[in-house]
């Protein structure tokens, strides 16, 4: 006979046996959760880097980004500072060429006025000297002789100081010579003006070389430099514009 703890016993051993006997038929089962856990546990870490390198991925992009945006800003700035070299360049160009032909001009002018100034020097020479002679003639001559002599005496005494001022016409010799120094002048200023815009244009061509090659290099003190190179031109066209001989070059 079976006693009732025996019963319980025995009916209980059978439960846990029957329970068992599910597991021990599928040894596979608990290995295929563990699979699934760690698959799950895989995807969830393959997850959170994909995220972690989506996030740092982001933050190098915008990195990128905003050095990008700098670097344009900057190449935009020396573009900017390229065209305005070389707009001034353009004006210090066409004042340099100006200059030039208005110092030939007037270089032409006082060598004709220098010229006429030698004619007229010459002409009053010969007046001068025919009148000596005709001086001497005279004192041998008759009554009419000598009246005739004096007056072309008279008339080319008329000539020749007209020969030497002739205000009314500016072609004296003192008008011409007045006209023939002015003319100089008038040329050495365009000269030293022309020095000044040829200095200022060779200037304006280094610093648009400069700013270039900072752009392309992306050295920074380059631009520096040409910004400080235009400073120098300008203030060289200045002196061209306002006061070309207070440095003569």
């Amino acid at each position: 006979m079976v006693g009732p703890g025996g019963m319980r016993g025995g009916t209980r051993s059978a439960i846990l046996i029957n329970e068992r006997k599910p597991r021990l038929a599928a040894p596979g089962a608990t290995s295929l959760w563990t699979r699934a856990k760690r698959s799950i546990a895989f995807l969830y870490r393959a997850k959170i880097i994909a995220a972690t390198g989506e996030e740092k991925w982001t933050r190098q992009r915008a990195q990128e980004g905003i050095e990008d945006e700098i670097k344009d800003g900057r190449t935009r700035r020396l573009a900017l500072l390229i065209a305005a070299l070389a707009a001034l360049l353009a004006l210090v160009s066409m004042q340099d060429d100006k200059t030039a032909q208005d110092a030939i001009r007037s270089n032409i002018e006082a060598s004709d006025l220098w010229a006429f100034f030698q004619a007229k020097t010459m002409r009053q020479f010969v007046i001068e000297r025919d009148s000596e002679m005709l001086k001497i003639e005279r004192d041998g001559a008759n009554p009419e002789k000598q009246a005739a002599i004096d007056d072309m005496l008279k008339s080319w005494a008329e000539k020749s100081a007209k020969y030497d001022s002739d205000p009314g016409s500016g072609e004296g010799r003192k008008e011409l010579l007045a006209r023939a120094k002015a003319a100089e002048a008038d040329r050495d200023e365009a000269f030293a003006a022309n020095n000044h815009f040829g200095y200022a244009s060779a200037t304006l061509q280094l610093a648009i070389v400069l700013a270039s090659a900072s752009i392309i290099l992306g050295i920074a003190w380059l631009a520096y430099i040409a910004c400080g190179l235009g400073a120098v031109a300008i203030v060289f066209a200045a002196l061209g514009v306002f006061a070309p001989a207070l440095l003569p070059l």
